[in-house]
C-alpha cells in the first residue's frame, strides 16, 4: 500500500508593523492545505534551524530600501511606528547569511512592499531569492511582493487571500518536482 510522501516546509519571515507575518501565515495555510506539514517561525527564532531538515523553504522580509532590511533601516521603522523589539537582534539579511552552502533544496520568497511602490525594479524577495540561491536552493516560484497601503498600514484586500493561494501553488510545485512518479 502506497502513502503519500509528506513533504515539510520551513517559513522564516521578518516583520516589523505585523504584515509580513500576516502573510507567512496565509502562505503557511496555503501549503498545509496542499498536504505539506509546516513549520513557521520569526526569523529570530529560527537561529539554530537548519533548513536541510526541510523539502521547501520559504522566505519573507519587509522591502527596506528597495532590499532587505538591515540594523540601520529597521531603526528607522522604530521611529515609524514600529514596535522597538522589532528592531532587536538579527534580520532576514543576517539569518540568510548563517546558512550552510551545498544545499540541493527548494526555495520561494516573498516580501512586504506599500502600494506607492508596488512595481519595485528591487525590493526583498529578489534580493533574499539572490543571496539564498547562491547558497544552492533552488526557486519553485518567481520572488512574489505582498501589497500594504502604506508604511503602517493593512495589507490591500485581497492579499492573504492571495498569499493562501501561492501557498497552496507552491505546495504543488514542491509535490511536483520531489515525489516520484510511481511506474506501472
Amino acid at each position: 500500500m502506497n502513502h503519500p510522501v509528506q513533504l515539510r516546509a520551513l517559513v522564516v519571515f521578518e516583520t516589523m508593523f505585523g504584515n509580513t507575518a500576516t502573510v507567512a501565515r496565509s502562505v503557511t495555510e496555503g501549503l498545509v492545505e496542499g498536504g505539506m506539514d509546516v513549520t513557521v517561525l520569526g526569523v529570530r527564532d529560527a537561529a539554530g534551524v537548519d533548513p536541510s531538515d526541510f523539502d521547501l523553504l520559504v522566505v519573507g522580509g519587509p522591502t527596506h530600501a528597495f532590499s532587505l532590511s538591515r540594523p540601520g533601516t529597521r531603526q528607522d521603522a522604530v521611529r515609524q511606528g514600529a514596535p522597538a523589539a522589532s528592531a532587536e537582534g538579527i534580520g532576514l539579511r543576517e539569518w540568510i547569511a548563517t546558512l550552510t552552502p551545498g544545499h540541493d533544496h527548494l526555495l520561494a520568497t516573498f516580501d512586504t512592499r506599500v502600494t506607492k511602490v508596488r512595481h519595485l525594479p528591487k525590493a526583498a524577495s529578489g534580493r533574499a531569492a539572490r543571496l539564498i540561491t547562491r547558497r544552492g536552493f533552488r526557486l519553485v516560484s518567481r520572488p512574489t511582493g505582498f501589497v500594504v497601503t502604506d508604511i503602517q498600514g493593512d495589507l490591500v484586500d485581497g492579499e492573504t487571500e492571495r498569499a493562501t493561494a501561492w501557498g497552496r501553488l507552491l505546495a504543488v510545485e514542491t509535490h511536483h518536482r520531489l515525489t516520484p512518479v510511481p511506474v506501472s
